[in-house]
Order: C-alpha cells, then structure tokens, then sequence
C-alpha cells in the first residue's frame, strides 16, 4: 500500500511505501548561509523527519544531491561527513544544476527503510 505523508500544493514531502520512505526535493530555510550551512540546515530536517517516521539515518538507501555551485562541493561534502558515520553512507550521485532559485545552493532527495 502506498501511503502519502505531508502535502504540499504540488506534492507530498513523503511517500511510503513497501517499508521505504521516498523524500521529495529539501532545501535549507536561510538561503544567505553558504554551502556547508545550508547542508547542515538540510540534514538537521531529514533527522527530524525520519525520527517522525520511525527511520533514522543509519537507514537511508540512497542520495540524489543537486548543487549549484561546485567550487563549494568540498563545504557540502564536508558537512555530509560530520553527518554520516562512514558505515551508513548510503549510494549518492552529486549533480550540478544552473539554478534552484534565488540563493538556493543545494536539495537533497532521499530514500530510506523504516
């Protein structure tokens, strides 16, 4: 059964199902924070949503990072390894966009079993 958790106007921020939990697109709340900044804000919301679903991030499965600035890769990879411990890193591909909106310079988009 597909459960849906969280709707927004064009979307839900999560949906479950088969014991996974698949999260649309999140983005940091201050966008005038750099690289590293909006990481750590980004990841701060996945925490507290995975504790809401019953999940943690020893869980996640899988990572699609968009960023718009690789000259700061090395600030989000940096925050992304304070975050993780080395055993739980999940699958992830890093891509480069031109935009995703005004001083957005990262989303993350992940999946993780419950």
């Amino acid at each position: 059964m597909i459960t849906r958790h969280i709707q927004a106007k064009i979307m839900h921020r999560i949906v479950e199902y088969n014991g996974i939990l698949y999260f649309g697109g999140l983005t940091a709340d201050d966008c005038t924070q750099d690289m590293k900044g909006q990481s750590e804000q980004i990841f701060k919301k996945i925490d507290d949503l995975l504790t809401q679903f019953r999940s943690s991030k020893d869980k996640l499965i899988t990572a699609m990072i968009y960023i718009s600035d690789f000259s700061q890769k090395d600030g989000m990879n940096e925050a992304w390894l304070e975050w993780l411990p080395s055993e739980h890193l999940p699958t992830r591909a890093t891509i480069g966009v031109a935009d995703l909106g005004e001083d957005v310079l990262i989303e993350l988009v992940i999946s993780a079993a419950k």
